[in-house]
């Protein structure tokens, strides 16, 4: 599947937004957005020229796809999915991302960011209900049940999480770092979602 390898830090300066896409680097002070806020190249520091309405609707659309780690064709198709769902078609897009399997085992603490629990996934480390998903994609329901396989509790990375403990949770996650295994207690609320994100702006663009 197509993926986005260049150097990540450079988009969030593009967007202008912390978008936590390298894990703990992102909140010490060695953060490239904290050191340079300005956007990425030669004339990055210079641009303060006023942002069409198309543009603003499209740096929204951008930021948030690069949040979340996918490219435009499945982008689209999780927006064709959330507009035919009951209620506002914004907050249904963001839950359809809050609810992949990559981004829940980041949201738990098992990836320190979206891209290293992308890679754990695929790699065949997570079990969904007790059965192997290998798809960071896949949606995830209330009630399911995500756990880190046995035969991979052992590896030491997996023995410095249980040593550290678990980080912040949202309250629609549960999670027992000593059996490194999660639960969807809930599906997720707007308010939940710390990205700051103007889902409106990704609607008006679409619905052009």
């Amino acid at each position: 599947m197509a993926r986005y390898t260049g150097p990540v830090c450079r988009l969030c300066r593009r967007e202008g937004a912390k978008l936590f896409l390298k894990g703990d680097r992102c909140y010490s002070q060695k953060c490239a957005f904290t050191l340079r806020p300005n956007a990425p190249g030669q004339h990055g520091a210079g641009r303060h020229g006023k942002m069409s309405e198309y543009g603003t609707q499209l740096r929204e659309k951008q930021k948030v796809k690069r949040a979340y780690g996918i490219l435009e064709s499945q982008f689209r198709k999780y927006f064709d999915i959330a507009e035919k769902m009951k209620g506002k078609a914004g907050e249904n897009l963001l839950q359809l991302l809050e609810r992949r399997l990559d981004n829940v085992c980041f949201r738990l603490g098992i990836g320190d960011s979206r891209a290293q629990a992308r890679q754990l996934v695929m790699h065949g480390h997570v079990l969904v209900n007790g059965h192997k998903v290998d798809i960071p994609s896949y949606i995830v329901n209330a009630g399911d049940v995500i756990t880190v396989a046995q035969r991979s509790a052992s590896q030491e990375y997996f023995k410095t999480l249980k040593e550290e403990g678990g980080k912040g949770i949202p309250k629609w996650l549960e999670f027992d770092v000593a059996e490194l295994t999660g639960k969807v207690a809930a599906l997720p609320e707007r308010d939940d979602i710390d990205l700051t994100i103007e889902e409106h702006l990704i609607v008006e663009l679409y619905s052009k």
